[in-house]
């Protein structure tokens, strides 16, 4: 019943316009009287399982809620928060519920509720959500460390709260509710939080950074959470990263210099991508950063936007346009769709394997490797390698050619063969083509299939 409940209270929210919906004992229906309760729903399981974490189980990924109590009077009282659903109905066992007036029904049973519900879905976006609602003015300058917004855009500080609080209207940071008091919205939180903790429903969106021995997940060498809002975060998390990477020196320079083993603005273009492209609506999860001594894995929530094959040269889309804008305001990112070109460039510069991207159920890995030998390549990197390589000549306006991807590799002329081998089976394999068939077969010029 809990479970059915929790699905139809989210969604009906969507409908009522309100954040949130909520279960409660202790207190009689009809007239609302506080008799108290003997439940604790903490305390409460089903067969060997705490209840909370059976309903997380069942529930769909986008079910957010949370149980509370207090005593009034002497008497107990016992609550579930429930936040409403986001970009999709909240499912209990895969099966979406609404109430219709005082009942929990199955939401296909009532086909012109189901239609206002995915029309609101649609048009509701996470940053636009209250975060936290009926705060102070002061109240807002605890949460919020909003001076970075006027720095890094070289804005004059304003003098008194009511500039800061102009800006920040103006931006979707805050709103102002009819009641006089103040909102803070999810792209505010997300944004300039001075403590994530302080926000429920974002609180697991923090960066995390691991540091492992090796190059498996068995022991831990370090790890780090960076629990404050993404402009502050990002920086952070990525000289962190930077200053656990190993370096290696540069023997051919004059000077002497030494050279990380991944590529510098791969490692930040990734970690920034993770940032903005994450999917929001699913709830405890955020972007993790894993460090192994031969790769980096940067993981988020969520699943691209654009086919994969076309990750290089798409236009720019981004799943959180308005956090995207500011974060592009702020020089965190350029939101010209140009991240993946910078990130295959300078592992191409570095001639390190490809960035490779893997997509799960609900989230999306990419993976950063140090300099491997050509032999030591997987034949599936290698093919990906050689893809973005032709993608990147094409958008350039020239052609993949043997000798291209000999030095894209760092491999010396003796190596064609190999290369000849490579590139015939990116054309069996429908990844390339050539650019005139006609051509001599020392001459042959490759572009994507797709060109």
């Amino acid at each position: 019943m809990i479970g059915e409940d929790i699905s139809a209270l989210a969604n009906s929210a969507v409908l009522a316009g309100r954040s949130y919906a909520y279960m409660i004992w202790g207190v009689d229906d009809s007239t609302h009287e506080v008799v108290g309760t003997t439940v604790r729903l903490t305390h409460e399981k089903k067969g060997n399982q705490e209840i909370e974490n059976w309903l997380r189980f069942l529930l769909s990924k986008n079910a957010d809620f949370s149980f509370e109590s207090t005593d009034i009077d002497g008497k107990h009282v016992e609550i579930i928060v429930i936040s409403k659903a986001m970009n999709l109905p909240v499912m209990f066992e895969k099966i979406d519920y609404i109430r219709v007036g005082s009942y929990t029904k199955k939401l296909v049973e009532f086909p012109m509720l189901q239609v206002q519900l995915w029309d609101k879905l649609r048009n509701d976006q996470f940053e636009s959500l209250f975060a936290i609602s009926d705060l102070s003015v002061p109240d807002l300058f605890t949460r919020l460390d909003m001076n970075p917004y006027f720095d890094i855009q070289n804005i004059p500080t304003p003098s008194e709260q009511i500039g800061y609080i102009h800006y920040m209207l103006e931006d979707g940071v805050f709103v102002k509710q009819d009641n006089g008091l103040y909102a803070i919205t999810n792209l505010g939180a997300v944004l300039f939080a001075k403590k994530l903790s302080d926000f429920p429903r974002i609180n697991r969106k923090h960066i995390r950074v691991i540091q492992y021995e090796g190059n498996n997940r068995l022991s831990i060498k370090k790890e780090e959470t960076f629990a404050v809002g993404y402009v502050a975060a990002l920086e952070k998390a990525v000289a962190y990263i930077l200053a656990l990477i190993p370096t290696k020196e540069d023997i051919t320079a004059i000077r002497r210099t030494t050279i990380p083993a991944f590529p510098i603005p791969a490692v930040r273009e990734a970690v920034a991508n993770a940032i903005i492209h994450q999917d929001f609506s699913i709830t405890g999860a955020g972007p993790v950063v894993e460090i192994f001594d031969n790769r980096i894995e940067v993981t988020n929530p969520g699943t691209p936007l654009v086919a994969v094959n076309r990750i290089v040269d798409n236009p720019p889309k981004s799943r959180n346009e308005k956090l995207a804008g500011i974060m592009r305001r702020l020089g965190m990112c350029e939101e010209l769709g140009r991240g993946w070109d910078r990130m295959v460039i300078s592992c191409e510069l570095q001639q390190t394997t490809a960035p490779r991207i893997q997509i799960y159920e609900d989230s999306t890995k990419v993976s950063l490797f140090s300099n491997i030998q050509f032999a030591n390549i997987t034949p599936e990197d290698k093919l990906w390698s050689l893809y973005l390589h032709s993608c990147l000549k094409y958008i350039e306006g020239d052609a993949l050619t043997n000798s291209s991807l000999r030095v894209r590799f760092g491999l010396p002329d003796t190596s064609s063969g190999a290369v000849s081998r490579l590139i015939k089976e990116a054309v069996t394999q429908g990844l390339i083509k050539p650019l005139d068939p006609t051509t001599a077969p020392r001459h042959m010029r490759y572009i994507p299939a797709w060109a």
